[in-house]
């Protein structure tokens, strides 16, 4: 698909009001809010022009008042507050607020190239896609961390989901961010506040429920910053499938086997080892689930480490069981929280 971003761009007029707007949730971030108001407002602007909307989390290190100070510079830039300090209540307050036709999510943790929203608005016209986005490109500095992305982009780590392949273009179940008309979100329902994580996948459900369309470009680029160390890694993932029981609960859909997979195993590891004292057959098979899963890690890190760096060898084994342990785990924690217990989740407040 061929599109000409530069029949979007440098005509601003803003005379109607902005032809975009962008929402970015935040919370404690000054040691990253700068450079990203910085990017976004250096990007090219399309038509129309765009505004950028802050949904501020209440923060106290300082983020407000670096806003603030931008805002005073740059009539394009708004703070407003989310007091309940998540995610989606930022995203929501976000667009009630946003004078803009369409709605960009930006992540304050993310580079966008300079044409990021031109490209995400041709590609939204070209294709009448009801959201659309680019591939979750990423960038890291240090052995662990390029390992921590580099195991990102392997489906044996996450799966085979398409926006985790630079390369795909076409119909996803999801994006990175997204880039919507406002009256889409009013029509289908703004983000699902009760979901601390995974609320991007479920309002992507609920478009293609109604027969809406989600488009992945390798045009609109961006660059991710994932997690440096192991510990944080194990944090994020462990949400990811936690919260992902209450998506699948709530829309009363079959899990995916990418979803099962990581729980299956981790529930039948502690079963064995529970066993394993107790029967010798338990132990034998609990040795033999480990050797087969060493061998499936040693030859997924060979054939990432022959692409990105074989630097990267020694760290592999253990950024994959990261991946999969922690969404494992987190995926039965939120079987037993939301099916069993009933309860309706664990709080927690915006941050990385």
């Amino acid at each position: 698909m061929e599109v000409a971003p530069e029949q979007a761009a440098h005509r601003h007029d803003v005379s109607d009001g902005p032809l975009i707007s962008i929402v970015i949730p935040c919370r404690n971030e000054a040691r990253h809010i700068e450079v990203c108001l910085r990017s976004v407002l250096s990007f090219q602007s399309p038509d129309g022009g765009f505004e950028v909307i802050v949904a501020d989390g209440i923060s106290e290190d300082g983020t407000r008042g670096i806003v603030e100070r931008i805002a005073r510079e740059d009539p394009r830039v708004r703070l407003i507050d989310n007091p309940q300090r998540t995610t989606p209540h930022a995203l929501n307050a976000g667009i009630k607020a946003a004078r803009g036709t369409y709605i960009a999510r930006i992540d304050a943790h993310t580079d966008y190239a300079p044409d990021y929203l031109v490209q995400c608005l041709a590609v939204s016209q070209a294709t009448a896609a009801d959201n659309v986005g680019g591939p979750a490109l990423t960038r890291a500095e240090g052995a662990l961390h390029r390992a921590i992305a580099a195991a990102y982009h392997s489906p044996f780590a996450v799966g085979g989901a398409a926006f985790h392949n630079p390369q795909h273009e076409g119909p996803v179940d999801t994006v990175p961010y997204g880039f919507w008309r406002k009256d889409l979100l009013e029509r289908v329902g703004l983000f699902d506040e009760e979901l601390v994580r995974n609320q991007d996948d479920e309002l992507n459900l609920r478009i293609a429920r109604v027969g809406g369309l989600v488009w992945q470009s390798p045009r609109i680029r961006s660059w991710y910053t994932p997690r440096s160390s192991l510990v944080g890694l194990f944090r994020q993932y462990f949400q990811y499938g936690y919260w992902k029981v209450r998506v699948i609960q709530k829309h009363r859909l079959p899990a995916s086997p990418r979803h099962l997979v990581p729980a299956a195993c981790v529930a039948a590891l502690v079963v064995l080892a529970i066993a394993s004292p107790l029967s010798a057959a338990a132990r034998t098979a609990l040795l033999a689930a480990l050797a087969s899963y060493a061998v499936c890690v040693l030859g997924a890190s060979v054939a990432v480490a022959a692409r990105t760096g074989w630097d990267l060898l020694p760290l592999l084994p253990a950024v994959f069981a990261t991946y999969h342990l922690s969404y494992g785990a987190g995926f039965l924690a939120g079987i037993w929280d939301f099916a069993v217990l009933r309860r309706t989740g664990r709080a927690t407040q915006l941050s990385r």
